[in-house]
């Protein structure tokens, strides 16, 4: 493969991979009712993540390429997975915002490669694009890393509590 194909593949993950983030976010944020810090927090950046997943096809578009169609599906299926998996958990606020750390340090990394790449292959605005991106993810990892003692103290103390949902 050239440097451009493996570049657009790459593209082409970052766009299912972004699918895959709405359809978790959407998920959470959807379930959540006593967690009102996290759940607007979510919100924006489901916001923001619609935004991305048409910026990175602005990059497909340029290139007059496809994405992923089976990849856009496979994503799609493990949000629902998660989100199901996620739902039997009887600390399901805790691990969905330990997840979307890690899930938002995914997408840290791959937007690193993908700036990488872009600049090898001479793609300005492709870089461009992606190092915003990348700076919302960032924004959002540390937010979920500064918050996560909050939301961890607020599940434990309703958890304790007699009557009292703690779940979500």
């Amino acid at each position: 493969m050239t440097y451009e194909e493996h570049y657009l593949d790459w593209v082409r993950d970052a766009y299912a991979m972004e699918k895959q983030a709405e359809s978790i976010l959407e998920k959470m944020a959807g379930r959540l009712e006593h967690y009102p810090d996290l759940k607007a927090r979510i919100q924006q950046h489901i916001a923001e993540t619609q935004q991305q997943q048409n910026m990175v096809q602005s990059v497909i578009d340029r290139y007059d390429t496809s994405s992923s169609v089976v990849k856009d599906t496979l994503g799609k299926l493990a949000a629902q997975g998660q989100a199901i998996a996620g739902m039997m958990a009887e600390d399901e606020v805790v691990k969905g915002a330990m997840s979307g750390y890690v899930f938002e340090q995914l997408e840290i990394a791959s937007y690193t490669s993908l700036i990488a790449a872009a600049e090898l292959i001479g793609d300005e605005e492709g870089a461009r694009i992606f190092t915003a991106i990348r700076e919302q993810e960032v924004a959002m990892a540390e937010w979920l890393i500064t918050h996560l003692p909050a939301v961890t103290e607020q599940f434990l103390v309703r958890s304790a509590a007699p009557g009292v949902e703690a779940k979500k």
